[in-house]
């Protein structure tokens, strides 16, 4: 969807649309070629997109692809359908109720994940200011998505107890005591 977004902006080719990308999102994991050009053999195989000329460039000539009609539509139905809310629980929350299973020390497994979101709130917090707006935008993001789960584990210490004592109440066998 990425790429039907950046074609949208007018016909380019795999290069650009990889320099695109990488400038915009690829915080950390950027793009490789051969993902690009996988995805546009894809998008133009599945009617979303369209090889629409050559161009010539200081190597090699570049394909050029455009965005096609259902391409449009498609995308516009992705932006605008939010993400379904899965409903399961985060991995953290499973892992503190294994260790509690497993008789280990759940408080530990907070403390390591607390101590972990806190060092990467540090690292973004520090880009804040060397990023450009985009950048910005995404580490806000993440950061509160990291705060949400910060103050979830501050809960979850609290409720510790009680969570151990239902783990003990549910039986090996998975039924309640």
């Amino acid at each position: 969807m990425a790429l039907l977004a950046l074609l949208d902006e007018g016909p380019t080719h795999g290069f650009d649309l990889k320099r695109r990308y990488d400038a915009l999102l690829g915080h950390e994991r950027e793009l490789k070629y051969g993902q690009v050009y996988s995805t546009l053999q894809r998008l133009e195989r599945d009617g979303l997109a369209a090889g629409v000329g050559i161009e010539a460039g200081g190597g090699a000539d570049r394909k050029l692809y455009a965005i096609t009609a259902q391409g449009v539509t498609e995308l516009d139905q992705w932006l605008t359908t939010p993400d379904p809310v899965s409903g399961r629980p985060a991995e953290v929350f499973t892992r503190v109720v294994l260790a509690l299973v497993s008789g280990r020390d759940a408080d530990q497994v907070l403390e390591a994940h607390r101590r972990a979101f806190l060092d990467r709130m540090r690292v973004l917090t520090a880009r804040r200011h060397a990023g450009d707006v985009v950048d910005r935008l995404a580490g806000d993001y993440e950061v509160a998505h990291l705060d949400a789960d910060l103050r979830w584990i501050e809960l979850a210490s609290v409720r510790l107890k009680d969570i151990a004592e239902k783990v003990r109440a549910t039986g090996s066998k998975g039924t309640d005591a």
